[in-house]
């Protein structure tokens, strides 16, 4: 029996993970909206979930290291595992109102807006996306690798969290792109949480990634460029 390469692992276990997401996001969508006809959830789903199959066979293929990263779930922080804790009823909330939403009607959207909103998720998507190209130690954990560097090329050059920058704009019109209005008001919640998130990010890279505290003092903002 030849050996399974440690790609093949890889793979397989995203594809566990991503199956597992779409499934629970559908039934988080559609069992609110007690109908399957609720076509928002439906182009949401396809916005997230087939960009994310290029992306996968693309870090797969350059950068395998990368793709483990954003695998790992078991935050090491104190502080960043209550975050996560604190924010799990944030996003459901989220996530599982615009099916309500859709069952009741209560929320009217214009379709113009939805196709617009799903534009903005999917080109935050690919912004994010840019971000792994740039710093291939992005992990979903806040850790710092023995051999990582401090990245300030590209979006790192205008605020150093980009990637959360590109969270906040596709979660923020997420609500709008699933034919909710009502749901925007727990959406705006991941502001609170993705501050507390990168300070604490900040105080754990200044600790320990050499040359961290030169580039706080290069690049003034944390999330959003001109404004904080």
């Amino acid at each position: 029996m030849k050996p399974v390469s440690r790609n093949s692992k890889l793979v397989r276990m995203v594809l566990v993970r991503l199956i597992f997401s779409f499934l629970a996001l559908a039934a988080a969508f559609f069992l609110p909206a007690g109908s399957l006809n609720y076509w928002q959830a439906w182009a949401y789903l396809a916005v997230l979930f087939i960009p994310f199959c290029f992306a996968l066979v693309y870090l797969v293929r350059n950068h395998p290291d990368l793709l483990e990263r954003r695998m790992r779930y078991h935050e090491r922080e104190k502080e960043q595992q209550l975050i996560v804790k604190l924010s799990i009823f944030t996003f459901a909330l989220a996530y599982i109102l615009p099916g309500l939403d859709y069952r009741f009607g209560w929320s009217q959207v214009p379709v113009w807006l939805v196709w617009v909103s799903l534009a903005v998720v999917l080109a935050s998507y690919f912004f994010v996306v840019s971000v792994f190209r740039t710093n291939q130690y992005a992990s979903r954990i806040v850790e710092v690798e023995q051999e990582q560097t401090v990245i300030s090329s590209g979006p790192y050059a205008l605020v150093r969290h980009p990637m959360y920058f590109g969270t906040v704009i596709m979660y923020v019109f997420s609500p709008l792109a699933l034919g909710s209005y009502w749901s925007i008001i727990p959406a705006l919640f991941i502001f609170p949480v993705l501050i507390f998130r990168l300070l604490n990010e900040e105080k754990v890279l200044e600790r320990d990634l050499k040359g961290y505290r030169e580039y706080e003092a290069k690049v003034k903002y944390h999330l959003f460029p001109g404004i904080w």
